[in-house]
């Protein structure tokens, strides 16, 4: 008899995932013991999720051999294993895959798009040019994620796009786009989601050779939280579920917070069919969800409902917003202080957290010694000061980068790169400078000579009055001259590893190695090393492989090494500003990041209590999303298709947070938004029942 894939079909924190783990020690213990080199895959949704399922797996059952990995992490580790298999079949270069980062395929698409998108073949009016290239490829993520193949691009943009963005001849073009930029992309070898989803399921998982292996390979499969995860998943779980293979999946019946982002669990739920379905409907019963998710439902859903006080809810209202951030950190700080709560029980939840909100909430909570992990909250790397000066001394030591430095960034780099760390652990590493502000103005005034070709920074000497500089700026201004001659004869004789090998040079006698950087720097420094180093290992393919094929994106060294300095000063490459580890920390982020991550708090703050935003989460919406579901019509999308994929998100996003919170949830109102209107959002009916209460 046929063993049934089983089905678990729960509501947030009711115990889904324990289950998964059980179902993997059923199936180690009383189900067929796996063969001699075999394991169980198990899936996350992404990749914080991965980590901490692995690390339940591992106390949960010990020994047994299982793979925890993420659908996309899945497809690439796929991929570069069998590439050779790949290059077979399609007739590839027989060159190992390099992956693509977003800044890297940025850049790229739009190098080899350009003479589209001047022309206007390409353009949509109305979208930057960086929005215009990104949104082209999210169409390949999102075709490839669906299982739809690139050539049919060409056709359905033009018919399911609405009329009123662009001619259909436009939405033609960008089809074509696009499968040239899959193309171009195989050709040398590079992968990018997109790529690497399609070449997965539309040439490697049919391949008879590959579901041989796949299968001797993985002897279970399990997922936890399928709603989350893009339609072309199906393709390799159905494979394990036709060979009677242990498969166990679990479902959120109040997730689906990917959709419109690259999931499609309309798609995936068709699976149920031919599973055992177990229903925990139940919510957990340490959540609010338990006692209070159907009340609260009903009073915010329904116009005629009256809500009434509930003892989970508290109310922290001000008339502006600036007063609501600082009262809010602040009530806060006062909460940890007395003891009600300790700071890993706390998390700031709000419907689009602005820049300003996050600095606000982040900077007085710090201060007051409270560590924050403030979710996906990416910075540009150019905005750290020892970033910016990395990138102005590199205009020093090679040449034809003149244009790059200009007074105000040497200036900046004489200051920063002049600092020394403090002897004792007490304020900012960076009070110790030996060039100020004021000298590091007369130095640029006096000594710093600028040139297209090479800029120089003159001998002190220069300066008529350069005894007005003291003995340590002048010894610190010194040193960098010697530096940087000395880069250049190593260079000229040939003696420099590159780049990358520069800027670690510099870090290591300018920045003392950063060991001494507080963690956002540290941070910033640490992604701009590993950019460094993917970009150039990109540089380094294309001009391996520029013989022949005619690549029409590489230029000379200096091109490329100006286009990578230009791509950090666009802010393109992003990090953390607040990179702690997990700990006693207090939470921030988006309702979206927050249902994403799967956490749970005992307290939640729903900041922006009455903003209009809250229960839409559309913001990470990527555009074009309803051509690529299961539900497309074949024809231009309307706002009642919109209302219908997403009638059910309001609903979805109460319950789900309510599972995740257990004691209390304190509801952070403005009078005014930022623009100064007022706020008349749909939870401000539970704003106003629980402030006269």
């Amino acid at each position: 008899m046929a063993r049934r894939p089983q089905w678990l079909e729960g509501n947030p924190g009711s115990g889904k995932t324990a289950w998964l783990l059980s179902q993997i020690n059923a199936a180690s213990t009383i189900g067929l013991p796996l063969e001699p080199g075999q394991t169980y895959l198990v899936f996350a949704a992404n990749g914080d999720n991965r980590l901490r399922l692995a690390d339940r797996l591992g106390d949960a059952a010990p020994g047994v051999a299982a793979l925890t990995t993420t659908p996309s992490r899945f497809v690439e580790d796929e991929v570069k294993l069998f590439w050779p298999l790949l290059t077979a079949e399609l007739g590839l270069p027989p060159q190992f895959p390099l992956r693509l980062r977003p800044e890297n395929e940025q850049e790229l698409a739009a190098l080899l798009w350009r003479p589209g998108l001047i022309d206007g073949t390409l353009m949509v009016e109305g979208w930057l040019e960086s929005q215009t290239v990104r949104r082209f490829l999210d169409f390949f993520q999102l075709a490839a994620g669906a299982g739809i193949a690139a050539e049919e691009l060409p056709e359905r943009l033009p018919e399911g796009i609405p009329p009123g963005f662009a001619p259909a001849g436009v939405w033609r073009a960008v089809g074509q786009a696009v499968v040239d930029w899959r193309d171009w992309c195989l050709a040398r070898g590079l992968l990018t989601y997109g790529v690497m989803t399609e070449l997965y399921w539309r040439h490697l998982l049919p391949h008879p050779l590959y579901r041989e292996k796949l299968l001797a390979r993985y002897g279970g499969l399990f997922v936890d939280d399928l709603d989350e995860y893009p339609a072309v998943a199906a393709r390799w779980i159905q494979p394990l579920i036709d060979c009677d293979r242990p498969v166990a999946l679990t479902w959120n019946r109040h997730g689906k917070g990917r959709v419109g982002v690259g999931a499609d669990p309309d798609a995936l739920e068709r699976l149920r069919d031919q599973c055992q379905v177990t229903d925990q409907a139940t919510p957990a019963p340490e959540s609010l969800g338990y006692d209070w998710a159907d009340a609260v439902v009903e009073w915010v859903t329904n116009p005629v409902a009256l809500p009434e006080p509930a003892a989970c809810f508290e109310t922290l209202q001000t008339v502006s917003r600036g007063q609501l951030l600082r009262q809010t950190a602040e009530w806060v700080v006062e909460a940890v202080k007395t003891g009600r709560v300790t700071p890993d029980q706390i998390a700031i939840i709000g419907p689009g957290l602005d820049a300003i909100a996050r600095y606000t909430l982040a900077e007085i909570l710090t201060e007051k010694g409270l560590a924050v992990a403030s979710l996906s909250d990416q910075r540009p790397v150019i905005h750290s000061p020892l970033v910016r000066s990395l990138l102005t001394l590199l205009t020093f030591v090679y040449p034809g980068l003149g244009r790059l430095a200009t007074a105000e960034d040497v200036a900046e780099m004489l200051v920063v790169l002049s600092q020394i760390p403090q002897a004792a652990a007490v304020g900012p590493w960076f009070e110790s400078v030996q060039i100020d502000p004021v000298r590091a103005e007369l130095l640029v005034d006096h000594c710093f000579e600028p040139s297209l070709e090479q800029p120089e920074l003159l001998p002190v000497e220069r300066f008529e009055r350069w005894d007005r500089l003291g003995y340590k700026a002048t010894a610190a201004y010194s040193r960098l001259r010697q530096w940087i001659d000395q880069q250049r004869q190593q260079r000229q004789q040939r003696l420099t590893l590159g780049v990358v090998s520069m800027l670690d040079r510099a870090i290591q006698t300018f920045l003392w190695g950063g060991s001494h950087l507080p963690p956002d720097q540290l941070s910033a420094l640490r992604e701009l090393m590993e950019t460094a180093q993917h970009y150039w290992a990109v540089e380094g393919r294309l001009r391996q492989v520029e013989t022949g094929l005619g690549n029409p994106v590489t230029g000379s060294f200096t091109l490329s090494l100006e286009r990578f300095i230009v791509l950090l000063r666009q802010g393109t490459v992003t990090a953390n500003p607040y990179p702690v580890e997990a700990g006693q920390v207090i939470t921030i982020a988006t309702v979206y990041q927050y249902r994403i991550q799967q956490l749970r708090h005992r307290w939640h703050l729903w900041i922006d209590a009455g903003s209009p935003l809250w229960l839409a989460d559309t913001d990470n919406l990527l555009f074009g999303y309803p051509l690529f579901l299961g539900s497309y019509q074949g024809r231009p999308w309307r706002t009642a298709d919109l209302e219908a994929i997403h009638c059910d998100r309001p609903e979805h996003i109460l319950r789900d947070l309510l599972g995740r919170v257990s004691d209390r949830v304190v509801l952070c109102h403005s009078d005014l938004a930022v623009s100064g209107q007022e706020q008349a959002g749909p939870l401000l009916t539970l704003v106003v029942a629980n402030t006269e209460a």
